[in-house]
């Protein structure tokens, strides 16, 4: 019997072409396996080969992911693969949501089987999962070792034709209900998962619900031209020095700042955030937080005030417990505070899932809160109700490409983060 040809899909860390400085790269076809893709093939070698390998940035993918995915079909038709394998993604947001759009594409659109490997706080996972074999890996690269075995034990079973379980097969269960033979009725089981549970005994359900944790919208501010805005950040921008030493990731604090005699955030702020090209945002704080902006539209009477403190954190791998945890506390600060409105911006992925959780318990006290960010699938899926799509991951609200037009750029979208303020919404809504 042939071997099966199998499809790898990488990015441009794993790939070996570069770190960050390489993350807009866009997609291209190597022959044959390259990185973990090789220890992959290995240990599927008796049932299939990784023929190719396909490389493509982070930021390419999550920026421009109607081209990708173009590039994708293309090589799809040349290759013919009888299975894909994305990552793993770990715990890396961005990596996370190129491995999900690839998988919906593949999975979804071209009926080819996907196997990936995430950990489970991944933002790209909800939506992966739903079309791939996601295992369930560490949140570093650091147990990479231990994840390819994993994923190419499920790649084997499916290549094989065999039929594969969460729990068996250590992956994150898709939600789908299966027709399966069983030795006992379903009345039997019933009755015996009854007896366990009136019996205080250890059972499992056939039949998990999904719990879906989404944050009422608060009211829209009635009278923007009075009102008192916050700005709050998940993009690492602290003052010079980093007086708080707030950590650069997997942040374990929050921290506030006056700027209530500041006009700007530059030459008095930097980023201390891991992840993105901090390049841009050292040389102009308010790519990332645009108090320049807010400021002058107070200035104009088009808000009543800009809110004397700042609120800041780094995103990038913070665990959900914590951006809830920051949430809760920024947020009764604010409420304690009369603000009005909130404008929270976020950068690159797991920064953007932890500015969207921070987003919704804020919102829990009732204040009306925009997220500013990038890869908006990523604030969607997490419940954000007010989205604004910003720039790009290293500069949402600006583009040093644009040079003296940039100001303009920023005061537009920081006007459609008021409208989106001053815009009743049911659910998430971009702006």
């Amino acid at each position: 019997m042939s071997k099966k040809k199998v499809l790898y899909y990488l990015n441009q860390f794993f790939g070996q072409i570069g770190g960050e400085e390489k993350a807009d790269i866009p997609p291209m076809l190597k022959e044959g396996a390259i990185g973990p893709a090789a220890a992959f093939g290995e240990a599927i070698s008796d049932l299939g080969e990784v023929v190719a390998t396909v490389i493509c940035g982070d930021n390419y993918f999550n920026e421009n992911k109607e081209e990708a995915l173009k590039f994708l079909k293309e090589v799809n038709e040349k290759v013919k693969p009888d299975l894909l394998v994305a990552g793993p993604a770990f715990n890396a947001g961005r990596y996370g949501m190129a491995c999900q759009g690839v998988a919906q594409l593949f999975a979804k659109e071209l009926g080819i089987p996907v196997i990936s490997g995430m950990y489970e706080e991944n933002p790209g996972l909800e939506e992966a999962r739903k079309y791939a074999y996601v295992a369930k890996t560490g949140d570093s690269a650091a147990t990479m070792k231990k994840a390819l075995p994993v994923m190419a034990n499920i790649s084997k079973k499916i290549l094989n034709g065999e039929l594969v379980k969460p729990l068996e097969d250590n992956y994150f269960a898709q939600g789908k209900r299966l027709t399966v033979l069983s030795e006992k009725t379903g009345a039997q089981r019933a009755v015996e998962l009854l007896m366990k549970r009136l019996n205080d005994e250890e059972f499992e359900t056939e039949l998990p619900m999904p719990v879906f944790d989404t944050v009422d919208p608060a009211a829209a501010i009635k009278d923007i031209k009075s009102a008192n805005i916050a700005l709050v950040t998940s993009g690492g921008i602290v003052p010079l020095g980093n007086p708080d030493r707030i950590q650069s990731a997997s942040a374990q604090k929050w921290g506030k700042y006056d700027i209530s005699k500041l006009d700007s955030l530059k030459g008095d702020y930097c980023t201390i955030h891991g992840g993105y090209d901090p390049v841009y945002a050292n040389e102009d704080p308010n790519r990332v937080v645009p108090l320049d902006s807010l400021k002058k539209l107070e200035k104009e009477g088009k808000i009543g005030k800009v809110f004397d403190m700042f609120y800041t954190t780094t995103g990038t791998g913070t665990a959900i417990g914590n951006a809830i945890t920051f949430g809760r506390e920024i947020g009764k600060e604010l409420k304690d505070a009369g603000v009005d409105g909130v404008i929270l911006t976020s950068t690159w992925g797991t920064c953007t899932r932890c500015g969207a959780t921070i987003v919704k318990e804020i919102e829990r006290y009732g204040i009306p809160i925009v997220h500013m960010a990038t890869i908006v699938t990523i604030s969607k899926s997490v419940g954000a109700n007010r989205i604004v799509p910003t720039v790009a991951i290293p500069y949402p609200v600006g583009n040093p490409e644009k040079g003296e037009k940039e100001f303009a750029l920023r005061d537009a979208l920081v006007e459609r983060a008021l409208e989106a303020l001053a815009t009743e919404v049911n659910g998430p809504t971009m702006f």
